[in-house]
């Protein structure tokens, strides 16, 4: 019995040394779970820090694009109201100079017309009854009406300036005036280029009309209005050697004298000037031309 017991002992023995020895190893293996459960954990913990700090960072960008979207935005409405305010500018100093051009316009053409009254050209109105049909030839003895002041830069022997073109009334002379009149059109419409051929056609037919000079001295004005500044110089230089008893001629020199200050020869202008001053003090070219000459 005894011999029996001691083999059964010894396997309850090595029987409960191996459930002791399996002890740690299951513990052990409960040890690793836990661990990679923490693990888990951490870096889902980990994972949504990361997420937030995505979210975060993605709305400040967001934020800072909205942002400089809106700055741009208002720039780009800044620029709009900027250049709506300069066209406003730019159609109000068109059309002041329109205006300005069209006062000059009607200047010239006003002054033109006293002249033409002056110079006794056609369509001029008729003389008081006595004094004789205008452009009529001078009687030999005095004249009762004698020429005002205003009309000294007349030509000294007018009846030879008219014996060189048809008599008022003619058919010639209605279209001597008619060709003047659709050059001078020309010139209020602003077409300065058929201006400048009309008056030219009308010198070259008519050279001995009372009417020749006002037409050359529009062709210079017609060549200044299209900034041809050396052309109008030159064209006013030929009225003033042509006819330089016209009363033209004052306004002839102004123009150049204008004309070279535009060239940017100051020198040159201002000699103009002082020559239309001394040769024609009481014209009222030569009290503009001490007017521009106070200023410069």
């Amino acid at each position: 019995m005894t011999r029996r017991s001691l083999p059964l002992r010894s396997i309850a023995a090595a029987l409960l040394a191996a459930v002791l020895a399996a002890q740690p190893a299951r513990s052990a293996l409960f040890d690793d779970d836990e661990a990679r459960k923490r693990i888990e954990q951490t870096n889902q913990r980990v994972a949504q820090v990361e997420k937030q700090l995505g979210d975060r960072i993605a709305a400040l960008e967001a934020q800072l694009k909205s942002q400089g979207l809106v700055e741009l935005f208002s720039q780009v409405e800044q620029l709009k109201s900027d250049v709506a305010r300069l066209r406003g500018q730019i159609e109000v100093l068109n059309h002041e100079q329109e205006q300005v051009q069209k006062r000059q316009r009607d200047l010239y053409i006003d002054l033109d017309s006293r002249l033409r009254r002056l110079e006794g050209g056609p369509g001029a109105s008729a003389t008081p009854a006595g004094g004789g049909a205008a452009g009529a030839p001078a009687p030999s003895g005095p004249a009762p009406n004698a020429p005002s002041a205003a009309a000294a830069d007349v030509p000294a022997a007018p009846a030879a300036a008219v014996a060189g073109r048809p008599g008022a009334g003619t058919p010639d002379a209605a279209n001597e005036q008619k060709s003047y009149d659709a050059a001078l059109d020309q010139f209020k419409a602003g077409n300065y280029g058929a201006a400048i051929a009309g008056f030219a056609s009308f010198v070259k037919t008519f050279p001995k009309s009372p009417l020749a000079p006002s037409a050359q001295y529009w062709i210079g004005n017609a060549q200044f209005a299209q900034k041809d500044y050396r052309a109008a110089i030159a064209s006013q230089r030929q009225l003033v050697a042509a006819y330089p008893d016209s009363q033209k001629v004052p306004d002839a020199l102004l123009n150049i004298a204008t004309s070279q200050f535009e060239l940017g020869d100051g020198a040159a202008s201002r000699r103009t000037l002082e020559q239309l001053i001394a040769k024609h003090p009481q014209s009222e070219a030569a009290g503009k031309a001490r007017q521009r000459l106070a200023i410069r």
